[in-house]
C-alpha cells in the first residue's frame, strides 16, 4: 500500500513538464503547494500560505516585486510570462527570498495554466482517494500512469476520455509534434485533428478494435499532425471510457503492443476508481456546503474542512433557466440534475482559478458557491465571467449575497443569494442573468410579500381582483390599461400611447375601470395598493 505525496513544487514541475515552462529558477523542490492564485497587486486579500503566484502582466524589474510579494506571502513559487533574462541578480533575488521562479512559455495561456494547476492540486482535496496502489501505481494517479507507460513505449504519451479531452500526459511533449503541443496546452484534441480522425474513421475503428491502432499523419495543410500515432481504447468491460494515444516515428513491435495493451487495462482500472472518487468526493462536498449554509453547530466543522474558517464569505446561488424541452417530467427532471451536477463541477474550477479556496456543490436543484471576499462587486464580476463562459450551453441566473462575517450569517446570505436569483428566474430571459442582493432589492420583497400570500392562502381581493374578474368574463384590459397609467404617473398621453390606444378611449377605459372597481384615482393610498397588487401579480406569474 503506497499513496502519491501531497502536491509538492518538484511533482508539480514534473506533471507540468517542457510543456507550460521552459526556465525555473528553483529553490526547494520539496516544498508543498497549497493553491494557485491570480497576483493582483491591488488586491489587499491574504494569499494562502505556500500558494503558487501568476504574475500576469509581469515584466522586466516588476519581477523582483512580485518575488517580494511572494516572500510576504510565504509562496511556494511565482510565475511570470517567458522570457526572463536570467541574471546575477536575479539568482540572488530567488535565493533571498525562497520563493522559486517559473516562467509560462509563450502559447501558454494563463487561464490553461491556472486550470491545469487546479486540476493538479484537486486531488489533495476532501481526503485521498489514492491510498491503495493499482498496477503498482497510486490509484487514481493517471500522471504517473502516463509516464510509465511513456517509458515503456519510449513515446510522449496522453490519456483521454470519449470526448478526447485530456485527463493525463507524459513527460518529453515537446518530442512530438505541434498538433500535440495544441492538445497539451488546450486539455483537448483540436477540432480540426478529432474532425479528421473521425472522417477517417479512426474513432470508430478504435472503439472496435482490442489491439492498438496505427494512425499514419495524412497530409495537413498548416503540417502540424506530423508524427504517426498509436491508439488504445481503454475498456470497464463493454463500457469505452477512453483511450491512450502515443505519438511514435513508427508502428510498434510485439513487445510494445502487448505493453500498451496490458497498460490499457491498468488505465480502466485508474479511471474506474477515479470515477468513483469523484463521486465520493462530490457528494461529502455537497454536504460539506449544504451544512455550512444551513448554520448550526456543525457549520463551523463544515467551514474548517472546507478550508473556509474565519473567512468572509459571499454566496452566490446558480439556477438553470430550463426551457419546455420535449420529454416526460421524470426524463427532463433527471437531464436536468446531470446538467446541474455538470455546472457545480464547473463553477468550482473556476472559482478556485479566480479565488482560492473557494467550493461549490449542487445542493438540492440550486448550486451554490462558497467565495471568500467581503467585496462583493468582485464576487459578481467572477461569477458573470462564469455564466459567460458556460452560456453557448446553459443559460443561468445567479444571486450573489452580501458578505457573510461569520458562522451565524451564512444561512441569511444563502437566503440574499437564492431570493437574488430567484428574482432573476421570474424576470424571464433567454441571455444569463447575474445581480448582487442589493441590485434586485424591489423585486424579492415583491416576490417575498407573494411568496407570503401563498403560504397563507390568500386569494386575491379588493379593486385588482375584480378589474381581472371583469377583464377574463369581457375580454378587456382594464388591469394592463390602470398598470399603464400608473406607470406614467398619469400621463394619458403617454400611457395610451404604451397601450395603443386614442387618449379619449383611454380615459373611457379610466372611468370604466373606476366604476367597476370602486376605485379612487386621486387617492395616493389607493393607488399605491393598486400598483403594490399588479406587481405581487406580475411576481406570481
Amino acid at each position: 500500500m503506497s499513496s502519491r505525496p501531497r502536491a509538492t513544487l518538484g511533482r508539480i514541475l514534473d506533471d507540468l513538464g517542457a510543456t507550460f515552462t521552459d526556465q525555473v529558477i528553483a529553490v526547494g523542490l520539496d516544498r508543498k503547494v497549497s493553491s494557485v492564485v491570480i497576483h493582483d497587486p491591488l488586491d489587499d486579500a491574504p494569499t494562502r500560505e505556500d500558494a503558487i503566484l501568476l504574475g500576469v502582466g509581469v515584466s522586466g524589474g516588476d519581477v523582483h516585486q512580485l518575488l517580494e510579494a511572494g516572500r510576504a506571502a510565504r509562496a511556494t513559487a511565482v510565475v511570470v510570462r517567458s522570457p526572463v533574462e536570467v541574471s546575477p541578480p536575479l539568482e540572488s533575488a530567488v535565493q533571498e527570498s525562497g520563493v522559486a521562479l517559473l516562467t509560462l512559455r509563450r502559447g501558454a495561456s494563463w487561464s490553461q495554466l491556472a486550470t491545469l494547476l487546479g486540476s493538479l492540486l484537486s486531488q489533495d482535496d476532501f481526503g485521498k482517494v489514492d491510498s491503495e496502489t493499482l498496477g503498482g501505481l497510486p490509484s487514481g494517479d493517471l500522471f504517473s500512469v502516463a509516464n510509465a507507460i511513456g517509458s515503456l513505449l519510449g513515446a510522449p504519451i496522453t490519456i483521454e476520455d470519449r470526448s478526447s479531452k485530456v485527463l493525463a500526459f507524459s513527460g518529453a511533449q515537446d518530442e512530438a509534434d505541434p498538433s500535440r503541443i495544441e492538445t497539451i496546452l488546450g486539455r483537448q484534441v483540436p477540432e480540426r485533428f478529432a474532425a479528421l480522425l473521425a472522417e477517417r474513421g479512426v474513432f470508430a475503428e478504435l472503439y472496435r478494435s482490442t489491439v492498438p491502432v496505427y494512425i499514419e499523419p495524412g497530409q495537413q495543410p498548416d503540417d502540424a499532425f506530423i508524427r504517426p500515432r498509436v491508439a488504445m481504447a481503454v475498456r470497464a468491460g463493454d463500457e469505452v471510457l477512453g483511450s491512450i494515444w502515443a505519438a511514435v516515428p513508427g508502428p510498434l513491435d510485439e513487445a510494445r503492443t502487448r505493453a500498451m495493451i496490458d497498460a490499457s487495462s491498468i488505465v480502466a482500472l485508474h479511471l474506474l476508481r477515479l470515477r468513483a472518487g469523484a463521486d465520493v468526493e462530490r457528494r461529502l462536498r455537497a454536504d460539506l456546503v449544504s451544512t455550512a449554509l444551513e448554520g448550526g453547530p456543525n457549520a463551523a466543522e463544515a467551514l474548517d474542512r472546507l478550508g473556509l474558517q474565519a473567512s468572509t464569505v459571499c454566496v452566490v446561488a446558480v439556477r438553470l433557466v430550463v426551457g419546455a424541452e420535449p420529454g416526460t417530467d421524470s426524463l427532463r427532471e433527471a437531464e436536468h440534475r446531470a446538467d446541474s451536477a455538470r455546472l457545480a463541477d464547473t463553477l468550482a474550477v473556476h472559482l478556485v482559478s479566480s479565488s482560492p479556496r473557494s467550493a461549490a456543490a449542487l445542493v438540492g436543484k440550486v448550486v451554490y458557491g462558497l467565495v471568500p471576499s467581503d467585496n462583493p462587486h468582485r464576487v459578481e464580476a467572477i461569477v458573470h465571467d462564469f455564466a459567460l463562459r458556460v452560456a453557448d450551453k446553459h443559460v443561468t441566473v445567479i444571486g450573489v449575497s452580501d458578505p457573510a462575517r461569520g458562522v451565524d450569517a451564512l444561512p441569511r446570505a444563502r437566503s440574499q443569494a437564492d431570493r437574488a436569483s430567484r428574482a432573476l428566474l421570474r424576470r424571464g430571459s433567454d441571455r444569463p442573468q447575474v445581480a448582487r442582493i442589493g441590485a434586485v432589492s424591489v423585486d424579492t420583497v415583491l416576490m417575498d410579500l407573494a411568496d407570503l400570500a401563498d403560504a397563507r392562502d390568500d386569494v386575491p381581493r379588493g379593486p385588482i381582483a375584480l378589474l381581472q374578474q371583469h377583464d377574463e368574463e369581457n375580454q378587456s384590459q382594464l388591469v394592463d390599461t390602470l398598470a399603464a397609467w400608473l406607470d406614467a404617473f398619469g400621463d394619458v398621453a403617454l400611457a395610451a400611447t404604451r397601450v395603443h390606444v386614442h387618449p379619449n378611449t383611454f380615459r373611457y377605459r379610466l372611468r370604466r375601470l373606476s366604476e367597476i372597481a370602486h376605485l379612487d384615482l386621486g387617492d395616493a393610498d389607493a393607488r399605491f395598493a393598486a400598483m403594490l397588487e399588479i406587481r405581487m401579480r406580475d411576481a406570481r406569474r
